[in-house]
């Protein structure tokens, strides 16, 4: 069974739709990214896959519950990461943390070693004591993922979990995303970090309104650029640009500086056959790699190419 199943998931605000059809499946074990623009409808989507918002119409299931009939179940079953920490600033970090462990149903017992456990692997262990209100942006983040994660939660929704952090405490930041993935739990990312996105993802989803594509991010970049080979020939480089564009198995070839750039229409094939027939031609190739567009290049470019719904009404 998926983590995440939604059929036809709509929600509208008055007349103006703000989620429209969302239907896709999200793995067990899966790191989702679900990327857009802001005012997309990626919190909305979220407050419904999480029980907060009901949809004004189609289904969805969150770890094996109907969303609807099983709202306690969903919520209890799932951590949420929300773009602003809510804590209470007054309380110290670990009265925060027991006011939501009672809240998710744990023990005392239970509540003690889960504390311990994250607040440890957040780095905020010495700084239980202290009130919210002293902390940085950074660390009242770190320890809102600590709230997100100390029931144990089957699924987790992070959205920009990353803000406000120093480069050191962000990779303990993706360690941890790693490490639940590793347990075989799904985490539902949203961010506009994109390169971390594109080390963290199994799979992401482009969403405005509606959504746009979904897949992973090697197969989008195929889709979209293809494989780009990169061989570096120095500055006589347009000498032998007739020759590989004469080749049948190129389909595209042209001048990158003091190198030649081509795609292949079959890439495990042809390009050996490619390098081997500039050789026996007498090119003194320097270097041959392959280009790889960012994962901002793919976002940007399926964004460009499908048109905003926003302001769309229900018929």
């Amino acid at each position: 069974m998926p983590a995440i199943a939604a059929r036809g998931l709509t929600r509208a605000f008055g007349e103006r739709i703000a989620v429209d059809n969302l239907t896709c499946e999200i793995a067990q074990g899966e790191i989702f990214g679900f990327l857009g623009p802001n005012g997309a409808g990626k919190t909305t989507t979220i407050r419904m896959l999480t029980g907060l918002i009901a949809p004004t119409s189609g289904t969805c299931t969150v770890a094996n519950y109907e969303l609807g009939a099983d709202n306690q179940q969903i919520r209890r079953s799932v951590g949420v990461l929300t773009e602003t920490p809510g804590l209470y600033e007054k309380l110290t970090a670990e009265q925060n943390l027991r006011f939501y462990a009672a809240i998710y149903g744990l023990t005392s017992a239970q509540a003690d070693s889960q504390i311990q456990r994250y607040l440890t692997l957040m780095e905020l262990a010495d700084r239980r004591g202290h009130q919210v209100g002293t902390f940085s942006k950074g660390m009242r983040q770190k320890l809102a993922i600590v709230r997100a994660l100390l029931h144990d939660p089957q699924i987790v929704f992070l959205d920009e979990p990353t803000s406000g952090l120093d480069p050191e405490a962000a990779g303990m930041v993706r360690d941890t995303i790693r490490r639940l993935r590793d347990e075989g739990r799904t985490v539902f990312l949203t961010s506009h970090n994109l390169n971390e996105v594109d080390q963290l993802c199994d799979r992401i989803a482009v969403f405005r309104e509606r959504l746009l594509h979904l897949d992973t991010p090697a197969n989008l970049r195929t889709k979209l650029f293809g494989v780009q080979h990169v061989i570096e020939l120095g500055p006589d480089a347009a000498r032998w640009l007739g020759a590989v564009q004469a080749l049948a198995f190129v389909n595209t070839a042209a001048i990158d500086g003091n190198s030649i750039s081509v795609t292949l229409a079959d890439p495990a094939r042809d390009k050996p056959a490619l390098i081997k027939s500039l050789v026996d031609a007498g090119a003194a190739i320097q270097n041959v790699a392959d280009r790889q567009h960012s994962l901002e290049d793919v976002y940007l470019q399926l964004i460009r190419t499908d048109p905003p719904t926003t302001g769309k009404e229900l018929k």
